[in-house]
C-alpha cells in the first residue's frame, strides 16, 4: 500500500478494523474510517496516528446518500486525496427464507446495497478528478461473500444483497475503466471471528469447508490488500473468491 491514502467503510470493527491495522503496516500514507460508531472508528485509527500519519474518522449512516457523501467529503478534507476505498460495512441478521419481513429486507438493502452504492459514487466522483498515480487514478474493493454464489436458505436476504454488490461491482468497473479506476470485489468464506465463536458458528463453518475450518480474518485481509494495492494495475470488474474450496 506504499504511497496510497485509504478509506475503509465499516472500519471500526471486525475485518474492517483489522484492515485498518494492516494497511498501515503495508505502508499507507493516510487512513480514513467511516463507521456508524464514530468512537470505534477513532479507536481503529490508533496504528495510523501512532506513526504520525494523516488519520480521520467520520460517523456515517451510509444508507442515506447525503450522509454518505458528507462522510466521504470529511475523508477528502482530512486526507487530501483518496486512492483506495474499501467497502466493509454490512449487516448479517439470519432469518429462514419463508420468514423474512419487509423491515428486514429494507434494512439489508439499505446498508448492504444502497450504502455500498452511495460510497462508490462518492469515491468515483473524487477519483475521476484527481491525478493518477502511474496508470491508476483509484481503486475500489467491495467485500461481498461466498453466499452470493451459493444457495443460502437460512439467510437469503443477505445472500441476495451480496449478489447485488457483485453486479454493482461489474457495472461500476465497466463505467469507470476509461478513467483508470479499478473496481473489484473480494468474496470471503465464513470467518472464524470472535463473533462466530460467540454465536456457535465454528462447527458449521468447519463442516461446510473442504479445508475443515473457517477462514482466519487475516487470510481474507491479505487478498483485500492485494486487490486494493499497487500490485494490481490491470484487474477490474472481477470477483476474487476466497472460499477455501467451498465455491
Amino acid at each position: 500500500m506504499d504511497g496510497l491514502s485509504v478509506v475503509i467503510v465499516g472500519g471500526g470493527s471486525g475485518l474492517g478494523a483489522l484492515l485498518a491495522e494492516m494497511v498501515v503496516e503495508a505502508g499507507a500514507t493516510g487512513l480514513g474510517i467511516i463507521d456508524i460508531n464514530e468512537a470505534a472508528a477513532e479507536a481503529a485509527l490508533a496504528a495510523a496516528r501512532g506513526r504520525g500519519l494523516p488519520a480521520v474518522a467520520a460517523r456515517g449512516d451510509i444508507s442515506s446518500g447525503p450522509d454518505a457523501h458528507a462522510a466521504f467529503a470529511r475523508m477528502v478534507a482530512g486526507l487530501g486525496r483518496v486512492d483506495v476505498l474499501i467497502n466493509c460495512a454490512a449487516i448479517y441478521p439470519r432469518r429462514p427464507i419463508l420468514e423474512i419481513t419487509d423491515a428486514e429486507w429494507d434494512l439489508e438493502n439499505a446498508i448492504n446495497i444502497k450504502g455500498t452504492y452511495h460510497m462508490m459514487v462518492a469515491a468515483v466522483r473524487h477519483m475521476q478528478a484527481q491525478e493518477p498515480k502511474g496508470k491508476v487514478r483509484g481503486r475500489i474493493v467491495n467485500l461481498t461473500s461466498v453466499d452470493a454464489f451459493k444457495a443460502h436458505p437460512q439467510n437469503a436476504h443477505y445472500a441476495a444483497t451480496k449478489a447485488a454488490v457483485v453486479s454493482l461491482t461489474r457495472s461500476f468497473a465497466a463505467h469507470v475503466a476509461g478513467d483508470g479506476i479499478l473496481v473489484n470485489s473480494v468474496a470471503p468464506a465464513g470467518m472464524a471471528t470472535e463473533r462466530a465463536r460467540e454465536l456457535g458458528f465454528l462447527g458449521e463453518l468447519a463442516k461446510a469447508s473442504p479445508l475443515g475450518r473457517g477462514a482466519e480474518p487475516r487470510e481474507i485481509a491479505e487478498w483485500v490488500l492485494m486487490t486494493a494495492g499497487p500490485k494490481n494495475s490491470f484487474m477490474t470488474g472481477e470477483q476474487v473468491i476466497v472460499s477455501g474450496g467451498l465455491i
